[in-house]
């Protein structure tokens, strides 16, 4: 397969990832490619497992691993919270990983939505606590992919802790770590529900060069009752447009970089 094709592949996935679906001539008008030439390249992203090719164009593969959890309304719930402005944040922060790079992902939907996004790409290795994520690149064999191993602490959960887990992080290097909250407090720091999932967090943050938090705006000014870290032990924070700006300005003073999606 040429280079041309894989760049083109790789385009039409970014644009799937964003909006879900699309047509043909949506590809054709947004890639200036031919229509044979985008119902070629979908035909292969579909052997790949990546697409449903409809009428017209194509659509995303839903994830078919989570049956199981499809009558439970907590789950449900936290799936489809701000399900929009996950998505938008899990593409932004995929584009954030490079080629070769090693990542963290703790668990969490809107990291989920980061392993979602990086299903097209190659050379890739990423260390998760999350049995989902796993799950969803257990089939994709360019990118290698680690749980932690360790424990479910707690029903209808794919995260796992306690110490099996802490102590495979100890032992492994991050380019980027990406931590799933659920509050961010300029004062109060970085907040998540559980104890044992602020140390898996704590662990990924010791060994990574560089540590971006993914939470859309309505994490904002929340606190939980485990803290993950400081403010000012994070590099980055991957959010959505709703984010208020007096918090831009006052993550920009203190040299934290802020990507809106």
């Amino acid at each position: 397969m040429s280079t041309k094709t894989d760049v083109r592949g790789d385009r039409i996935m970014k644009a799937l990832l964003r909006a879900g679906d699309i047509s043909v001539q949506e590809l054709v008008d947004q890639l200036g490619a031919s229509a044979p030439s985008i119902r070629r390249d979908l035909a292969r992203l579909e052997r790949r497992g990546l697409v449903l090719r409809t009428h017209g164009g194509a659509t995303l593969v839903e994830p078919l691993l989570y049956e199981p959890f499809r009558h439970d309304t907590s789950f449900q719930a936290r799936e489809l919270r701000s399900v929009e402005a996950k998505r938008r944040i899990g593409v932004a922060a995929s584009e954030l990983i490079g080629e070769h790079e090693t990542i963290g992902l703790t668990a969490g939907t809107t990291t989920t939505q980061i392993g979602r996004s990086l299903r097209h790409r190659r050379g890739i290795s990423v260390i998760t606590n999350a049995v989902n994520i796993g799950m969803e690149l257990c089939n994709q064999p360019a990118i290698k992919t680690m749980l932690t191993g360790g424990t479910l602490a707690w029903a209808w959960t794919f995260a796992l802790a306690g110490q099996p887990a802490l102590s495979f992080l100890r032992e492994v290097y991050l380019d980027k770590a990406f931590i799933g909250i659920t509050g961010f407090d300029l004062e109060r720091g970085v907040t998540t529900l559980e104890a044992e999932e602020a140390a898996v967090s704590q662990a990924m943050i010791r060994n990574a060069k560089k540590v971006i938090i993914v939470a859309d705006s309505g994490k904002m000014g929340e606190v939980s009752p485990a803290l993950i870290c400081p403010i000012s032990s994070i590099h980055m924070l991957v959010s959505d447009t709703n984010l208020p700006r007096q918090m831009q300005d006052e993550l920009a003073a203190r040299g934290i970089e802020v990507v809106l999606a």
